[in-house]
């Protein structure tokens, strides 16, 4: 409540604050649009629209309800795992947040200075619970926390008083849902429906407490004390500014598999390109990257972009990870499948001890060994992405949707005009 409270005075938010705002909403709704693309969630969006036709639309989609219209943009947030992340809750905090402001702040024509106000209250509130509520293990948090954050935002997007959005708040924990971890070791997409539910649990929170519905302010503690474990950190200071810790993904897949990935695309350019001289490769590695992403010969999307073993041999063969690896015959490439045989992985403790994360690549080709070592990725708070980088990660990932130049105008214009903009009339540069 007492971060409520602050987001909430009249100051406006430090400039830095408002500008990280800026680009991760522009970084999402590229996820988003990216997402979109995958016959499954187009599906989703055509069976949603037959019960929950609405006002808004997607870039050529159908008319949807503004909850219809937050779980598709959370599932498409997370379908090719190209989103933003936040070390401090061990999860996004954005996805389901921005998937639920999106059609409500098009739907009520807020400004986008609103809008990222809202984002930055959502955020904050939702990051916070993310480092309190750690779930237990073989859970996945998509589909719990995620929704206080979502329900904060809401609630300040439609204008309530911090304490109607704590009520939200209080409104979500008394529900929280647990979401298994299992689907991605199983290869199946139910995980992409856990923050397309969290999306609709905030929104239903919000809309419920600007009825009037009440909840026990003590119903986040009550979630904490018997559901949760915590680690025994101490709260962050409230004055502390969440929102400028979390990184951005200049690839697909899963973060942990991007130290192997980027070590493996640093020796692709050493060996000019070529992979079919390579007869082996191992990686050294903190160990909960090989907990977390250690899926071997994967075939289906989900637990590709959970594979380090993928990772270090889509560097090696393509350069890059895009979410077009996990589209079409492209995983099926036979010499990716060659390369992704021939990782051995080493978990290595010292690698991940005190928070580090790092890792060394050995490849051997023919009779020569090279090797490379990763401990930062580009994207983090101390190697942050250009705005101009994280708009050309935006054009990239929604050109297939809605085409190059409109990706480059939205993007543009996202980053240039003035807070008093309608956001609706930025939407319709990609929706019209």
């Amino acid at each position: 409540m007492e971060v409520l409270q602050r987001l909430n005075k009249p100051e406006p938010h430090p400039a830095q604050v408002t500008a990280k705002a800026r680009l991760l909403l522009l970084d999402t709704l590229g996820c988003v649009l990216s997402g979109r693309t995958a016959r499954p969630v187009r599906q989703f969006e055509q069976q949603l629209a037959t019960i929950e036709s609405g006002a808004f639309r997607f870039p050529e989609g159908p008319s949807l309800s503004c909850t219809a219209a937050a779980s598709v943009a959370a599932m498409a947030s997370a379908w090719d795992e190209g989103c933003e992340g936040l070390p401090y809750a061990h999860g996004r905090p954005a996805l389901a947040l921005i998937a639920a402001l999106l059609p409500v702040a098009v739907q009520r024509q807020a400004t986008l200075d609103q809008l990222l106000h809202a984002l930055i209250t959502g955020y904050e509130v939702g990051a916070r619970a993310g480092g309190w509520l750690r779930i237990a293990p073989g859970m996945h948090v998509d589909g719990n926390w995620p929704a206080l954050g979502a329900a904060a935002g809401v609630a300040c997007l439609m204008g309530l008083s911090p304490a109607a959005q704590w009520n939200a708040v209080s409104i979500a924990a008394c529900q929280l849902p647990a979401s298994l971890y299992l689907p991605i070791r199983t290869g199946d997409d139910a995980r992409n429906t856990y923050p397309a539910h969290a999306a609709v649990l905030g929104l239903q929170s919000a809309i419920a407490s600007a009825a009037g519905i009440t909840a026990p302010d003590q119903a986040l503690l009550d979630y904490a004390r018997d559901h949760a474990r915590p680690d025994g950190r101490a709260a962050p200071e409230p004055d502390r500014w969440m929102l400028l810790e979390c990184y951005f993904k200049p690839h697909a897949g899963v973060r942990h598999a991007h130290y192997g990935l980027e070590a493996a695309m640093r020796l692709r350019a050493r060996l000019g390109g070529r992979s079919e001289h390579i007869t082996g490769a191992h990686l050294r590695i903190y160990p909960e990257a090989s907990t977390y992403a250690g899926n071997r010969d994967p075939q289906a999307p989900i637990t590709a972009q959970f594979s380090l073993s993928l990772g270090v041999a889509a560097g090696l063969r393509f350069g890059a990870m895009d979410p077009d690896l996990f589209r079409g015959g492209r995983l099926q490439d036979g010499e990716l499948r060659r390369l992704e045989k021939l990782v051995t992985i080493e978990p290595v403790e010292a690698m991940g001890a005190a928070g580090r994360r790092s890792a060394e690549l050995t490849v051997q080709a023919g009779t020569d060994s090279f090797c490379e070592a990763i401990d930062a990725l580009d994207g983090s708070p101390a190697r942050p992405m250009s705005p101009e980088r994280v708009g050309e990660k935006f054009v990239r990932y929604s050109a297939e949707s809605v085409g190059p130049q409109r990706a480059h105008q939205f993007a543009a214009e996202l980053s240039g005009c003035s807070g008093r903009v309608g956001f609706t009339q930025l939407w319709q540069i990609l929706a019209a």
